[in-house]
């Protein structure tokens, strides 16, 4: 039984949200209930992330946590999910792709493209950002509530920190200080690099500023993904949904509207 923490929210065909490392599924922000205007919209907590309880180290792995969401989608009665992932969401995105169990894929700034320099410098500014969330809550609040400081300190996944609400960036900083999946995930970075190809519908969008995965890695997406859609989206950091809720929302419904809606017979099926 999958231990995976949700909200649910719309009618239609199923969406299934996935944040990156170390978030939770509030890093959604307004794309959850625009997406959830026309869709069946399933936001979860990654294991060990949000309000899912954490996994012993080794499930927090990249196949079993695959095997959870899957399990999660058996479940909640959803037959093969449409998926959007951001960062390590993508390309948990993409795996359950390559498996075909999802109906289409859209992985934005997707993980595990990377190469030495790459993986160096996103585990270098990761660690950082766990480091911050460990100071003392005062100054947590502090930083969240007021603007340039919010910058200061979160420059590296968004491009427009200040507009995040204070009280969301004040809970995503104590949710990264108590997220025990951090490290046993992180410390997997230097064996995981994609390989193979989806078989369902794919787009990969790509942050023009995005600070952690940095935007070269998007032209080796784009060779490692031939068949995909690639996309970028200019003026947004690594966790683009707040800082241009507008562009990505549009993002995700081309790539929705490019797949025929499935017949009733199909979702039953």
């Amino acid at each position: 039984m999958s231990t995976i923490d949700y909200t649910r929210k719309g009618t239609g065909e199923p969406v299934v949200l996935i944040h990156g490392i170390g978030h939770r599924r509030e890093a959604w922000g307004q794309v959850f209930d625009r997406l959830a205007a026309s869709y069946d919209v399933i936001a979860i907590d990654l294991p060990g992330h949000g309000r899912s309880p954490a996994e012993p180290e080794n499930k927090h792995q990249l196949e079993p946590t695959v095997d959870e969401i899957e399990e999660l989608f058996v479940e909640l009665g959803v037959d093969r999910p449409h998926v959007v992932g951001n960062s390590l969401g993508g390309l948990l995105a993409l795996e359950l792709g390559k498996r075909g169990s999802v109906r289409s894929v859209t992985a934005l700034s997707p993980a595990a493209f990377w190469d030495v320099r790459g993986r160096v410098w996103a585990a270098t500014s990761l660690t950082a950002l766990k480091a911050m969330a460990m100071t003392p809550t005062p100054v947590l609040r502090l930083f969240s509530d007021k603007p340039l400081l919010r910058k200061a300190t979160l420059w590296s996944l968004y491009t427009h920190p200040e507009r995040l609400d204070g009280e969301r960036a004040l809970g995503d900083a104590l949710s990264l200080r108590r997220r025990k999946a951090f490290f046993p995930i992180l410390k997997q970075a230097p064996t995981v690099r994609w390989s193979g190809e989806t078989v369902v519908p794919t787009t990969v969008a790509w942050a023009g500023q995005d600070r952690i995965l940095l935007p070269y890695q998007a032209k080796i997406a784009q060779a490692a993904l031939p068949k995909a859609r690639h996309v970028v989206v200019p003026g947004v950091g690594h966790v683009p949904m707040e800082d241009d809720p507008d562009a990505i929302e549009q993002v995700i419904r081309e790539q929705l509207a490019a797949v025929p809606a499935a017949t009733t017979a199909t979702l039953a099926s």
